[in-house]
């Protein structure tokens, strides 16, 4: 083995392919999911115990905070939502080749965006 070749250990000038950035969106979308669960579950909670429960909650969801909260909820369930079906439909051979796992990533990312700026649209 050639111990003179070169290193590149500068992350930021590492170029991901799209297979690989969608990879790790889905884990980090995974991970936002995870913890925006017990925030929405809360509000829900206090939503249901009495009617100013869910007015506090409503007139909540009016600031432009708490809108973009839920808009950044929908988008991690949106993008992992999508590229779940991704993954489920390689597991059922389909797009495994490399040019296909490059489309599908593409298409994973593109129809997200569209989604999400959909998503936007309506909460806002």
């Amino acid at each position: 083995m050639n111990k003179n070749r070169p290193v590149n250990l500068d992350i930021s000038t590492i170029k991901l392919p799209a297979p690989a950035l969608v990879s790790i969106l889905h884990r980090v979308s995974g991970v936002v999911l995870f913890a925006v669960v017990a925030l929405l579950l809360c509000m829900l909670d206090s939503s249901l115990e009495s009617e100013q429960g869910f007015q506090k909650v409503a007139d909540f969801f009016t600031s432009v905070p708490a809108k973009l909260v839920l808009w950044a909820s929908l988008a991690a369930l949106i993008y992992h939502l999508i590229a779940g079906v991704r993954h489920l439909l390689m597991d059922l051979g389909l797009g495994e080749s490399l040019e296909g796992g490059r489309r599908g990533a593409v298409i994973v990312l593109v129809l997200s965006v569209v989604l999400i700026l959909l998503a936007g649209v309506l909460v806002w």
